[in-house]
């Protein structure tokens, strides 16, 4: 089954080359488009399309608030990010909103098929642009992260690498331990922060660097 797609953008001639893009894949259609954040709220909920790929600057609602208002009319549609910038601001209000990826426009080729695929299996996706922000923010959250909810050092090395979108396979190579053993990590570090995908760790760990600046 094909993953159905609405591209929101504000840019004409850039939405009409996502469409090109991405109806040359198999696995995916376009459903619909449009250069409107309220128009994107009328067309999801007729259409019901898997995804949105969601521009942060449109005319009549911007994409921040298109995706919050979208993930509660339509949550089964999972929303990517569209960006010109990959500026910390914008990656927390848009995960914050609902959106389970980010891909910045310089990188919208490879890395928005990558991100869509990932996002239609329920999983997160950080382009690199947007993954460095993050690493940086996990990085910088250590400290302040540790009296709060007593993580450890290693419970605090796996946060940090899951949310940059490592997968626990590629964490355990990275740590030197079992796959076993971070699986268990993971598990103990949503249980400590009350938290229940990655999005949500993500999230927390962007909340901390911003409140700790």
């Amino acid at each position: 089954m094909k993953i159905r797609i609405l591209i929101a953008d504000d840019h004409q001639m850039f939405r009409e080359a996502l469409c090109n893009l991405l109806r040359a894949e198999e696995d995916m259609e376009v459903a619909g488009q449009t250069g409107d954040g309220l128009e994107v709220l009328t067309l999801a909920g007729a259409l019901a399309p898997d995804l949105v790929c969601m521009d942060i600057n449109m005319p009549g609602l911007n994409g921040i608030e298109t995706t919050r208002k979208l993930r509660v009319a339509c949550p089964q549609t999972r929303v990517v990010a569209l960006s010109a910038f990959a500026d910390q601001r914008y990656v927390l209000d848009m995960l914050a909103a609902g959106a389970s990826g980010y891909v910045t426009k310089a990188e919208a080729s490879d890395e928005l098929r990558r991100a869509i695929r990932a996002v239609a299996r329920g999983r997160t996706y950080l382009c690199p642009d947007v993954a460095g922000v993050v690493a940086g923010a996990a990085s910088g959250q250590t400290a302040a992260a540790a009296p709060a909810v007593s993580l450890s050092t290693r419970e605090q090395q796996v946060a940090g690498l899951v949310a940059q979108g490592h997968t626990s396979n590629q964490i355990a190579d990275r740590l030197c331990i079992a796959p076993s053993t971070v699986e268990v990590h993971r598990r103990n570090i949503m249980r400590k922060l009350d938290l229940h995908n990655v999005a949500d760790l993500t999230r927390y760990v962007l909340n901390q660097d911003r409140h700790s600046a």
